[in-house]
């Protein structure tokens, strides 16, 4: 399923593409309806800025009225402009003002593409085990973020500070029967509501701790609708038992 970032990125690039997936998305998220509206408003406002006729206005003037035509442009004072320029000139800028707004409102790589991405650097930590981390390496871990674990969590096999969106942010894996599951503790992140995912092969939710930032729950493999609920019962458990120090 197509993202708001990546809806918006693709109509700045082609605001008419009438693909599929990116109709769908529009007519079910009223946000980017509403972007897309604004773009297509400014689509045409720049259009209409640059439809400037020179022709008439700089046609050779010949006979008596190029005297007169002359006499006039020596009166006029110095660095002045007709006023079809000076609106012309406003009209482009304000088409630029526009485009500036439109581009900052397209939102970056989303926070769960971001999260996915970073599966990639330590693939060792989705490894099928019976042998948890050390409580000492865990709790380590877990105190450079200012949190800890007071409750059953479940089996954490795998605990490392890593760096992410330039801050130190808890990588674990807790151990199910349906296989691992990775648990990032996102203090720095905040979303108002729970967003589901499934981008190259991983698949999880990002669930708002108010005050706390966020916390990403992801599989990988195959999605299934038992995937989903180990995905929602580890992240029930983990924000069970953490303790947010902050």
């Amino acid at each position: 399923m197509i993202e708001c970032a990546q809806y918006r990125r693709s109509m700045l690039a082609d605001p008419h593409c009438d693909d599929a997936e990116l109709q769908a998305h529009l007519t079910s998220c009223h946000d980017c309806a509403g972007y897309t509206e604004r773009l297509l408003s400014f689509e045409s406002r720049l259009e209409q800025a640059l439809r400037v006729d020179f022709a008439a206005k700089d046609a050779p003037v010949r006979g008596p009225a190029a005297t007169v035509t002359s006499i006039h442009a020596r009166r006029r004072a110095p660095g002045s402009l007709p006023r079809r320029w000076l609106a012309a000139a406003a009209s482009v800028l304000l088409a630029v003002v526009i485009a500036g707004g439109l581009w900052l409102a397209a939102p970056g790589p989303s926070l769960a593409a971001d999260v996915v991405d970073h599966m990639a650097e330590e693939p060792q930590a989705w490894a099928r085990t019976d042998v948890p981390v050390p409580p000492g390496r865990l709790e380590k871990v877990l105190q450079e973020s200012h949190v800890r674990l007071k409750g059953q969590a479940g089996m954490v096999s795998y605990a490392n500070a890593c760096r992410f969106r330039g801050h130190l942010v808890p990588h674990l894996v807790v151990q199910t029967d349906a296989g691992p599951v990775t648990v990032m503790v996102l203090t720095h992140e905040s979303t108002k509501t729970a967003v589901r995912f499934d981008e190259h092969g991983y698949r999880g939710v990002i669930v708002p701790v108010p005050g706390h930032g966020s916390l990403a729950v992801l599989e990988r493999g195959s999605a299934s609708i038992a995937g989903t609920k180990t995905v929602d019962a580890v992240a029930a458990r983990v924000l069970g038992a953490i303790d947010w120090q902050t």
